[in-house]
This record gives C-alpha cells, sequence and structure tokens, in this order.
C-alpha cells in the first residue's frame, strides 16, 4: 500500500512524474476523461439547470475500479492532470465519480513535468477550481445541445448522416466564404519593369517606380530607355533593427511548424503533447507569451554560455492575446541549456524549433542597414530604385527566422556596390514582364488556425480537433491540386533593341489546401439562412468570451446555457416545420445528343449529375462529379463528359476492361472484380488499357501475398498482411502483433498465445451489412449474437486446448 496516490491522464507523463517522486508514492494514469455525456441521447437534464447526465466512458469500467480500489487505501489522492479547464475537468471527475475524501484529496498543477516543478506542486495544491470545471461543462453541454438539435433538422433538410457544431461549423463558413471570394475573382494582368545595370563593373538590379496597368505603358518606357542615359539622383542609407518574435503560444506553434516542418495541426499537437509528457517541453496549450522569472534566468545563462554577452537581451512579453485564458506561460523548453534532445526524428524537430524560438526571444534585436538608391532616366519621368541590405550585427538571426505565410514574398534585398549621385550606370538589360494580380489564398492548416484566432472563435485546445473534425466529416477536403499552363508575355531591351516572346507559366496549384465540399457549402448555406446567430463570427466569439467568464466566477454557466438555448431552440422549430429542402439543383442545359435536361444537385450519396427526368418505366442517368468539380461552377459540357463513363478501355485476357466512377471513387472492372484508380494520380477520363492492366496486376500480387500463413491445427487461424501491417485472423476476430516479430516464423502455439493475451477487435462492417442487421427482429438479433459468441468461444477454446495438448505430448 502506497501512502500517496497520484493520478494523472496519461501513461507517459505518468512514466515521467514517477521518476521524481519516491516509493511512498504511486502513479497511475486515468487515461483521459473517465466519464462523459452518453453518446446515443442528449444527456442533458432540461428540468433541473441544464444538468450533464455523465456515465462512465465504454472501455473504462476496468480502469476506474482499479483507481476505486487504490484510491481507498491510500492517505493522500494527487489529482495531476493538466492546468487548463480541460484538466481541471478531469480532476472533477475523478474525485466525482471516484466518491474521493475531501480531506484527502487534493489538487496540484505544474507548467512542466520536472522535478522541481512537481516538488513545488506537491507544497503547494490546492482543491479543484470549480469555476475552471463549469467553464469545461458550459462548453460541452453548448456543444452538445447545437450537435444534437441541429444534425436532425440537417438529416430531414439536406442529406442523411450529416452533423453540425458550434464550432465547426463557422470554421467551415470561412473556408466556404474564402473559396467564393476565389471563384468570383477576376485576374488582371498588369506589367512590371526592371533593369541590370552596372557600376563600375558590379551589378545592379532595379525595378521601376511604377507598375504599368497595360503592355503599351511598359513599351513605353522600354522605348524611352533605347538611347537613355541612366543617372544616380540620391543613395539614401538608412539604419534598420529587427526585433524577435515573443515565444511559442499554441496557435503560433501550430502555424510554424506547419511553415517550416510540414506538420498538420493535429500532428503538431501530438508530438508536441509526447514532448510535454516525457518532461521536455512545458504545457502545449496555452495562449500565453510569458516566461517566467526562473525560465529568463536560465535563458540567459543559455545565451551567456553559447554566443556570448552581445548577444542577451532580456525581455518580458505580456499576452495580449483576446480572451487568454488562466496565467500559463508560453511554449518553452524545460531546460534552456538542451539544444537538441535524444528523441524521434519528428519530436527532435519540433523540440529544437521550440527551442529555437524561445532562446532567441531573450537575444539582441538585428542591426541592419537599409541603402534606398533612385536612378534617373533622362528624357523621362520614371525612376528605378534599387533596395539593399546590410547586416551589421546579426543578433537573435544567428539562431532563428520567422516564416511568413505570404506566398508571393518577394526575394529579400542583396548586398549594393558602393555609389554616389550624379554617378552614371551602364544598362546591361530592361525586361517588361506581363504579371497577374493575385486571387486570395485558400487556408492551410495554419492559416486558418491564425484566422480563428484573430476571430476569437476556439482556444489553444479546440483548434486541432476542430479541424480534424470538419476534414473527417467530408465537409472540408485537405488535398493538392494541379496548377495550369498560363501564356505571359515579356518584352526585353538589350544593345538598343527591343524583343519580344511568349512565355508560360504554371499557376493555380496547391498543395495541402482547405477546399470546401459540395456538401459543406450547401450546409453551410442552409445554416446561414435558418441559423445566422449560430453561424455568426462576432457571436460565437462573444460565447468563448462568456465561457472565460465562467472560468472566473463572473456569470453562472447555466444561465449562459438558457440564455442561448431559448432563442435557439424556437430557430431548430421554426426550421424544422417551415424551411425548404436544401439540394442545391442547378439545371445547366440540354444534351444535344439525346435532347434530355443536365442536372447537378445532392444525391443521396453527394454530389452528382443527372440526365433526363423519371418518365414512366424510364429512369435518368447519374454521374459522380469528379475531384475539383464543384455544383456551383460545373459547366454543362463538364457535366457531360461525365455520362461518357463506364469506359471501355480494351480487352485484357481475352475479357474487357472499363472503367467507370461509383460511390467510393473511380474504379478499373475486369472479370468481375473491381479496382480503385490511385488518388491524385489517376483519371479516369484518361486512364489507357496499359496503366489499367497495371493496376489490376498490381492488386492481383497484393492479394497473393495477403496470406503469410495458415496452420493445419485450426484452418480459420491465419497470419495475414493487412493495411497496417501483419496481424492474426482467428474466427472472424483481429488481434495485433508485438513489435519486431517475423510473422511468417509465427508457430501455432505462438499465434494462440498472442490471442490469449488480447481481447482482439472485429473488422468494420460495411454500412449495408450494418443496415441488414438492424432490420432483424430483436430475437433475430440475440440468437444469432449468442450463437456467433459461443462459436467464437469454442473455437478460441479448442484452439488453446490443442495447443496444451501438442505442447504436452512434445
Amino acid at each position: 500500500m502506497s501512502e500517496n496516490l497520484v493520478i494523472v491522464e496519461s501513461p507517459a507523463k505518468a512514466k515521467t512524474i514517477e521518476k521524481f517522486l519516491g516509493k511512498d508514492y504511486l502513479v497511475i494514469s486515468s487515461f483521459g476523461h473517465i466519464r462523459d455525456l452518453q453518446k446515443r441521447d442528449m444527456s442533458v437534464d432540461f428540468q433541473h439547470g441544464y444538468q450533464p447526465q455523465y456515465v462512465i466512458s465504454e472501455g473504462k469500467e476496468k480502469i476506474v475500479a482499479e483507481l476505486r480500489k487504490h484510491s481507498k487505501t491510500a492517505k493522500t489522492v494527487w489529482l495531476a492532470s493538466d492546468e487548463d479547464r480541460e484538466g481541471e475537468a478531469i480532476a472533477w471527475h475523478l474525485q466525482e465519480a471516484l466518491k474521493l475524501d475531501p480531506e484527502k484529496t487534493k489538487r496540484i498543477v505544474f507548467h512542466e513535468i520536472t522535478k522541481d516543478a512537481i516538488l513545488n506542486a506537491i507544497q503547494h495544491p490546492r482543491g479543484v477550481d470549480i469555476n475552471l470545471v463549469n467553464a469545461q461543462q458550459a462548453r460541452r453541454v453548448l456543444d452538445r445541445l447545437v450537435g444534437y438539435e441541429l444534425s436532425p433538422v440537417l438529416w430531414k433538410k439536406i442529406k442523411a448522416s450529416l452533423s453540425a457544431g458550434r464550432v465547426q461549423s463557422v470554421a467551415v463558413r470561412l473556408i466556404v466564404d474564402r473559396e467564393r471570394e476565389i471563384l468570383v475573382f477576376t485576374t488582371e494582368s498588369f506589367f512590371k519593369v526592371a533593369g541590370t545595370f552596372f557600376a563600375d563593373k558590379a551589378p545592379i538590379k532595379a525595378d521601376a517606380s511604377q507598375k504599368f496597368s497595360n503592355e503599351k505603358a511598359a513599351l513605353e518606357l522600354l522605348e524611352k530607355c533605347v538611347d537613355a542615359t541612366f543617372t544616380v539622383e540620391s543613395v539614401e542609407k538608412k539604419p534598420a533593427k529587427r526585433t524577435p518574435t515573443a515565444p511559442f503560444t499554441t496557435s503560433t506553434l501550430q502555424q510554424e511548424a506547419s511553415r517550416k516542418l510540414g506538420f498538420s495541426v493535429s500532428q503538431t499537437m501530438a508530438v508536441a503533447q509526447r514532448l510535454y509528457e516525457a518532461g521536455y517541453i512545458t504545457y502545449m496549450r496555452t495562449d500565453s507569451v510569458n516566461l517566467s522569472e526562473q525560465a529568463l534566468a536560465s535563458a540567459k545563462s543559455a545565451i551567456l554560455e553559447m554566443y556570448g554577452e552581445k548577444y542577451l537581451h532580456t525581455r518580458r512579453y505580456t499576452t495580449k492575446s483576446k480572451g487568454a485564458q488562466e496565467a500559463h506561460e508560453a511554449i518553452r523548453p524545460s531546460y534552456m541549456n538542451n539544444q537538441t534532445i535524444s528523441a524521434d526524428a519528428q519530436e527532435r524537430r519540433l523540440y529544437e524549433l521550440i527551442w529555437k524560438r524561445a532562446i532567441a526571444s531573450q537575444m539582441s534585436e538585428a542591426v541592419l542597414e537599409r541603402t534606398i538608391v533612385t536612378i534617373g532616366i533622362s528624357g523621362a519621368t520614371e525612376k528605378f530604385v534599387a533596395n539593399g541590405e546590410v547586416m551589421l550585427f546579426d543578433g537573435f538571426l544567428k539562431v532563428y527566422m520567422e516564416s511568413q505565410d505570404d506566398e508571393n514574398d518577394a526575394d529579400s534585398a542583396g548586398l549594393l556596390p558602393p555609389m554616389q549621385a550624379g554617378q552614371i550606370l551602364q544598362a546591361n538589360s530592361i525586361v517588361a514582364t506581363e504579371r497577374f494580380t493575385q486571387r486570395p489564398p485558400r487556408y492551410t492548416e495554419a492559416t486558418l488556425v491564425k484566422k480563428l484566432e484573430e476571430l476569437g472563435i476556439g482556444r489553444p485546445s479546440t483548434y486541432a480537433p476542430t479541424i480534424s473534425t470538419v476534414i473527417a466529416r467530408g465537409y472540408v477536403l485537405k488535398e493538392d491540386r494541379e496548377g495550369q499552363v498560363r501564356p505571359y508575355k515579356q518584352h526585353t531591351l538589350t544593345n538598343g533593341k527591343i524583343t519580344e516572346k511568349v512565355l508560360s507559366e504554371i499557376t493555380g496549384a496547391e498543395r495541402a489546401k482547405l477546399f470546401p465540399s459540395d456538401i459543406g457549402m450547401v450546409v453551410t448555406d442552409y445554416l446561414v439562412e435558418h441559423f445566422p446567430r449560430v453561424m455568426d463570427f462576432s457571436f460565437t466569439a462573444k460565447v468563448e468570451e462568456e465561457f472565460d467568464e465562467i472560468a472566473d466566477g463572473k456569470i453562472i454557466w447555466n444561465k449562459m446555457i438558457d440564455d442561448f438555448y431559448q432563442i435557439f431552440h424556437e430557430k431548430v422549430e421554426d426550421a424544422l416545420q417551415n424551411s425548404q429542402r436544401a439540394t442545391a439543383e442547378r439545371r445547366l442545359g440540354v444534351d444535344p445528343k439525346t435532347g434530355k435536361e443536365v442536372i447537378v444537385r445532392i444525391g443521396r450519396f453527394g454530389p452528382l449529375a443527372q440526365l433526363g427526368e423519371s418518365e414512366g418505366e424510364q429512369k435518368p442517368q447519374y454521374a459522380n462529379l469528379q475531384k475539383g468539380q464543384l455544383i456551383e461552377t460545373i459547366t454543362l459540357e463538364e457535366a457531360l463528359k461525365l455520362f461518357e463513363l463506364p469506359r471501355t478501355l480494351g480487352d485484357y485476357e481475352e475479357k474487357p476492361v472499363t472503367v467507370a466512377i461509383g460511390r467510393f471513387g473511380p474504379y478499373v472492372r475486369h472479370d468481375e472484380k473491381f479496382t480503385s484508380l490511385k488518388r491524385n494520380v489517376d483519371n479516369p477520363m484518361t486512364i489507357t488499357l496499359e496503366r489499367a492492366v497495371e493496376l489490376i496486376e498490381e492488386k492481383r500480387k497484393m492479394e497473393r501475398e495477403k496470406v503469410i500463413k495458415t496452420f493445419a491445427e485450426n484452418e480459420e487461424l491465419q497470419v495475414l498482411n493487412g493495411r497496417f501491417g501483419p496481424y492474426i485472423t482467428c474466427a472472424g476476430i483481429n488481434y495485433k502483433l508485438p513489435k519486431n516479430i517475423d510473422p511468417s516464423a509465427l508457430t501455432y502455439e505462438e499465434c494462440v498465445e498472442i490471442m490469449s493475451q488480447q481481447e482482439g477487435s472485429t473488422p468494420r462492417k460495411s454500412r449495408f451489412a450494418k443496415k441488414a442487421a438492424a432490420k432483424k427482429p430483436a430475437a433475430a438479433k440475440a440468437t444469432t449474437t449468442k450463437a456467433s459468441a459461443a462459436k467464437k468461444a469454442t473455437t478460441a477454446k479448442t484452439a488453446t486446448t490443442k495447443a496444451a495438448t501438442k505442447k504436452k505430448n512434445a
């Protein structure tokens, strides 16, 4: 029996803390929340102030039983979950579910998992902060009310299986609004004129001081330059400084990890969580840029040791973030003198980024000298301007430079040779290049987080799950898209002659950008029309501020819920009764071959094109829209091409090969078997017979290699190759293989041993199988379930008995 029981929410965190505490402390993980609202109903008591109805989370019964057993024998129970509202709620749920005695229960919090921080927390315990708990409860209840009342409206008015969320729907709206800005944007061309000159054989690049709205104006300047003299009119030198940015908050870490490391928002948070739990960094969910006095002293020591006194400049940043939560620290290394760590590649790269940002924030400014040279053109009022920059002292740039979101940032200014006013320059070439106005950029995960933070929507703990949710639900697509070839003109003046050529470039290519799906656009339009308050950015931000006020104890949480719900529920009832069904239907025109009308709309399984109407026994033809096509923008010609499928490519093995688009995407059909086309690689409209055969053979090879091993002792037991690697299957139940095991070398006895140590999992059923099961009478379902369970139990028992007998005989 341990005198002290410490409960944390993750095994990794428990393992790290255990190293700092003595034998009198037992550290156990709750594996996250142990209680939550039931999944199948609202679980909110409207008659008693919207009180949430909590139950032990599925699969957590054994953990709760173990925690309860240890808590009864411990003299003191320390609740050491994370320091934010979610962590406070976990501590409260543990206290309630385990029925902990308040006299022997203590709450401890810490910003970092170091020995000093843990021991200091033990010395300064407190009780559970019910205001923070209520703020988390208010968010949970409000999100449940919105989700569970809006979703049925969407099922009835748009399509089954849709869902809505208070923050997620607003995030989708941002992406939809941006896409519509792009769709209506008209690109206009203009001309930029740039020259290369020589000053005593040293090259200088300079740009015309203005842009030209048309080709004629740009050519007129080139004509003026044919016989012109180019004179330095002025040389202006200005001192300049660059100041480091503040240490990371959650959102700035997500943005910078995306730009510098290519991490997704959820990936950044997962890696940061591991770093925190291993004791490498401070808590990673924070909107504070503050550093503790201890951290400042540690950074000072590290900078003096590594770079010297001239690089040191201590700064105390203050948090200006709208609605910033509790007084957390910024994200920083736990030990500032550790420039790197021994960890996997992702963890090491993110740690080094955090270290550089934190250390740079306490370093000297970079000192620069900027030079602006104005070059006059004889006989013309236009000027050329050259910009140069010299680094006099690198300061914090020795360690770190922040990246930018702007995709069209110009190259930084270079070094200019010495020049003086009145100096004549020699023109080498002057080039007028056609350029184009840039449409608004689509959001990346990082820039969406930045926008949400600017609007005050969501908090550090919600950014990553919000984005993951809208992508998982199919409202938003995260993908790459190919650009298009665009021609542009270029006029070049060299040796007194002007030449013209037409060049080309790729425009509109996108990488890891967020696009709204058709269903995302339809749902957004419907919600904006019928629930404008829920979809309003300012209102959503105001709700976040009210959560902050609940956390501060300024307002009562269920009063805030009631104020929202009374108005919201009326809107729900009104929409169910009076709103029209939304299909986003567009009539594109008539097919010239058949005379039938072509329509695009939302169908049962998503956006589709329809050729003709139902007339007696004659049914319309349907075709799914392809990647990149939207109901709002698809043309009649593009829609008609969809009906060219299925397309016969030729024969293989004396059997036809066809390509078509099905419910789950484009596929090749051959010998009554189906092979999916590769996403972002194959196009059903252009795929060749040779490529189709390649895909067919590739699938055959995978199927041949699927079975790694079978056993005569039990035909149902197999070792197979799966999507995520080798696994064991027996009687319809799958079992994971431990790491560093050669699946082809497994014996029957070893497989049985592995199976006996796991519960196993059943393969996921298709939606059709689930529907068929749901339609069975209750008695039939019960009989089937019992028979299946009995069969599995018998199979497993037989397998184990055979193995034991064989082992004994051997």
